[in-house]
């Protein structure tokens, strides 16, 4: 029978085991016993608030935290993220009986609400998560915060709400807590430090994209300003600044006692620039996920940017992805049992990510590049076969069961059927390129066809031919705008070519350079064309106007149609403009305001603006409208 512990080394034993409950013990034993009970009861009530909001929302709830007593303004914060309508209340001293308040944070994970919208969502859980707390105690105060909204916050550069988290006691955490706090604490050792050259510190990973776990790591992101640098070189500057923060990261871990990684990545500014330039798929998930917890005008205005796809990568970046597969494969097979594992993961990966890119789709996460490429090339394009994308998830999970320690090592015969695989699906890769690209120069051969076939139709509806078949344009371009000098014959030839791109294309032998000389030359042809017919337009709107001139202003009245608009001062920068119905007799009826929008749709009807007439009756509106001193101008 095994020998008991002794009472003391018991209580040693569990010591060690958990240090840090064991220190909490130890201080709470040191307080006065009246303060002792009232914690014991505060916890009670903790404990079944909080199994009382996990029995009803479950899953959703990322943390619930004992806050500090707050301050009046941040007392008056948090009433207004409670009801962001309400009016802002006055500041005030706390009461006698506010003492006795137990302020609670409820932060509430909303990534997948599809049913209602934030704000809906915000009440609802408001009102369900405070009924909760008075049941239990009346002096409970929980303040519900969802995700979405924390985020926003950090997005205005308002951090607050990071701060009082990082001050809470967390009670109930799914890892967001932690890391905010761990994250929150190293931020501020960093700033004190080196707040010159901190020009951002991104929180970024799993955590914000939704997928975290209780044990995964925490990534954060900081960028050095190096554009300053004269003591010396930016190498030496990074790895000075890298060290130093690096550190920070670990004395920030022992504070808090967190134990999650806080996995820090350290960027100098002009290498984030070449980064992003280049495309690097790393860079485009850290701009779109990334949450920023400091920040001084650059990262959100990237964010914004890559937001509204103003951040493309660029030829020569599709071109450095493309190549680089098959090089890493070949060193992959003189350092199998070093390397093997990282360098074919990325072998895959990076072909795989130069592939939607070249499709038009911007570098997903490595998590997402095998959904999104079956969705696109596999179920849409019918590209790929599923086989392929297989080969990719199975290297993407290998990978990451070694990275989190599932998986210990690789058997040589894994190796080679890692090695095998890739090597199938690289080539197969190559010849997806070709497809992409071939479906990309139809697309865009069809594009430029359908927009200049167009454009030619309006400019010879503008010469009086209402109607052309794309097997007469040829004829009738040539008659009605070459050889009446309306038209260079450098133009004819690009229409030319562009009908046998046509003919190519439907026989199925469009070349690619057929496609790169039309592309070249497609866009001086339409530019020539829509000015041909915006200066044939002109001349003929122009015939429309009856040009006045009434004391010492000029004004002008567009007839078109049924509609006529006025001019009053047309020299004056903030033209007003009138309509007024064109009458059966020729007279004009009662006048209202009128926008340009308005008098450009009228425009669009007049299908032919080069007969117009003017009865007499108009004469004595021009007199009502202008004064009677108003003359009429001819050929001003």
């Amino acid at each position: 029978m095994a020998k008991k512990d002794k009472p003391q080394y018991k209580q040693a034993k569990e010591a060690v085991q958990n240090p840090k409950e064991a220190q909490e013990q130890e201080a709470i034993s040191k307080l006065p016993s009246d303060v002792q009970e009232k914690l014991k009861t505060i916890k009670t009530k903790l404990e079944k608030f909080q199994k009382k909001v996990l029995e009803k929302f479950d899953k959703y709830i990322v943390g619930i935290a004992l806050m500090p007593p707050p301050k009046p303004e941040e007392l008056q914060q948090l009433q207004q993220l409670q009801s962001p309508q309400a009016q802002p209340l006055p500041q005030t001293e706390p009461k006698p009986e506010d003492k006795d308040k137990i302020h609670v944070l409820v932060l509430v994970d909303d990534s997948d609400s599809r049913t209602m919208s934030k704000l809906e969502l915000k009440d609802k859980l408001t009102a369900i998560v405070g009924s909760i707390a008075t049941e239990v105690d009346p002096n409970l105060t929980p303040q519900t915060l969802i995700l979405s909204e924390l985020w926003q916050n950090c997005f205005d550069a308002k951090y607050e709400l990071l701060q009082l988290i990082a001050l809470s006691a967390p009670i109930h955490d799914t890892g967001m807590l932690q890391a905010i706090k761990i994250a929150e604490i190293h931020k501020t050792m960093v700033l004190k430090k080196f707040e010159k050259y901190i020009v951002s510190y991104v929180l970024a990973g799993s955590l914000v994209q939704g997928k975290s776990t209780s044990t995964s790591d925490i990534d954060v992101w900081i960028v050095i300003d190096d554009t300053d640098v004269k003591k010396m070189t930016r190498v030496e500057l990074k790895d000075k600044l890298r060290a130093i923060i690096i550190g920070m990261g670990i004395e920030a871990g022992e504070l808090t006692g967190i134990k999650n990684k806080l996995n820090i990545q350290v960027y100098i500014l002009t290498d984030f620039w070449d980064s992003l330039k280049e495309a690097n798929p790393v860079i485009f998930t850290l701009l779109r996920d990334g949450v920023p917890f400091f920040d001084r005008g650059i990262f959100m205005p990237w964010k914004q940017l890559l937001k509204m796809g103003k951040i493309k990568p660029s030829a020569e970046a599709i071109d450095i992805f493309m190549g680089s597969g098959e090089q890493v494969i070949r060193r992959v097979q003189l350092k199998l049992n070093e390397i093997g594992m990282e360098d074919v993961y990325y072998a895959l990966l990076t072909p795989s990510q130069a592939a939607l890119m070249l499709y038009g789709v911007a570098p997903p996460s490595p998590k997402e590049t095998g959904a999104l490429m079956r969705d696109i090339f596999v179920n849409k394009e019918k590209l790929l076969e599923d086989k392929f994308i297989k080969i990719l998830e199975k290297v993407v999970e290998t990978r990451k069961a070694i990275e989190h320690g599932e998986k210990k090592a690789l058997s040589g015969k894994e190796i080679d059927e890692l090695m095998d695989d890739g090597d199938k699906y690289l080539k197969r890769i190559k010849r997806l390129f070709t497809q992409i690209e071939k479906i990309r120069d139809e697309r865009e051969m069809l594009n430029i066809y359908d927009t200049i076939t167009t454009v030619i139709r309006d400019v010879l509806k503008l010469e009086g031919i209402e109607k052309v078949k794309d097997n007469e344009i040829l004829e009738i371009v040539e008659d009605k705008l070459v050889s009446e000098g309306k038209m260079p014959s450098k133009f004819y030839r690009t229409i030319q070519e562009l009908m046998k791109a046509k003919k190519d294309y439907d026989d199925k032998k469009l070349s690619k350079v057929e496609t790169e000389k039309l592309h070249q030359e497609a866009g001086a042809l339409i530019k020539f064309l829509v000015e041909h017919m915006q200066r044939k337009r002109g001349r003929e709107i122009e015939r429309l106007k009856i040009k006045v001139k009434h004391g010492n202003k000029f004004g002008e009245v567009i007839l078109l149609g049924n509609e006529a608009f006025i001019i009053q001062d047309i020299d004056n920068e903030e033209k007003e403009l009138s309509k007024a119905k064109v009458n059966e007799d020729g007279s004009l009826g009662a006048l209202e305001k009128a926008s340009f929008e308005d008098m450009e749709k009228s425009l669009a009807k007049i299908e032919n603006p080069q007969r117009t007439s003017i009865k007499e009756p108009i004469f004595d509106d021009l007199k009502k409208i202008f004064g009677k001193d108003v003359e009429i101008l001819m050929n001003y």
